[in-house]
């Protein structure tokens, strides 16, 4: 059973590496903020997989301490775009 969580969090981790190339070469920001929950979402259940794999209690909390982080992060991305707009709709505005 453990090689099989093993190959699953490869093949996950593999996935999350594709998910790589969109992050660096994504055209919009929106997809690269995506990119970037990708990429927090396969740590968490890699990080998941190998745990239970191995049987390390520990890896639950570092899972979950990925899941705050990509969190946060996508909660400043969306914090970020919207003082951006609001900026850009002031000096818009202006004189």
């Amino acid at each position: 059973m453990a090689e099989f969580l093993v190959g699953a969090a490869a093949f996950i981790l593999a996935m999350v590496g594709l998910g790589l190339i969109r992050l660096l070469r994504g055209p919009g920001d929106a997809d690269r903020i995506m990119s970037a929950q990708l990429l927090g979402t396969g740590g968490i259940a890699t990080v998941l997989l190998l745990g239970t794999a191995t049987g390390e209690r520990a890896t639950l909390d570092v899972a979950l301490t990925l899941a705050l982080l990509a969190a946060f992060a996508a909660f400043a991305f969306v914090k970020a775009k919207l003082a951006q707009t609001s900026g850009e709709s002031r000096t818009v505005d202006s004189p």
